[in-house]
């Protein structure tokens, strides 16, 4: 699996966003894996870090399939975190929830709320 930790830019309007994607894997406890979508403000030194951890009926990429996907099971609603269009919806849905820190230092949320109100809204879009 290829380790790509380079940042990435997101342009929303006048807002411009680094994000990265990082992957903990533990091949002796799935459990203890997690896959992390890191959000900065271009300039800015808080950073918003959205974390998807498995569990009953969450799955998250370890090599079995592509990497930076997360899927809720059983409807096997899948999101990949390396699309920048996801990771748009994810920022704006944190947004409007008020998520995004205003402090320097670190906010870390449950991907897995903002992971349901966003196929929500694709669902209700369709």
């Amino acid at each position: 699996m290829k380790n790509d930790r380079r940042l990435r830019r997101l342009v929303d309007g006048d807002t411009i966003c680094l994000w990265s994607v990082r992957q903990k894997l533990d091949r002796n406890r799935y459990e203890n894996c997690r896959l992390t979508l890191s959000l900065w403000r271009e300039g800015s030194r808080s950073r918003l870090s959205i974390v998807f951890r498995p569990g009953p009926d969450r799955v998250i990429s370890n090599t079995y399939f592509e990497a930076g996907t997360v899927a809720a099971l059983p409807e096997r609603d899948e999101l990949n975190l390396y699309e920048p269009k996801t990771v748009h919806r994810l920022l704006q849905i944190a947004a409007a929830r008020e998520e995004l820190p205003t402090r320097p230092g670190t906010r870390e949320i449950d991907g897995w709320q903002l992971s349901e109100a966003l196929m929500a809204a694709q669902n209700a879009e369709a």
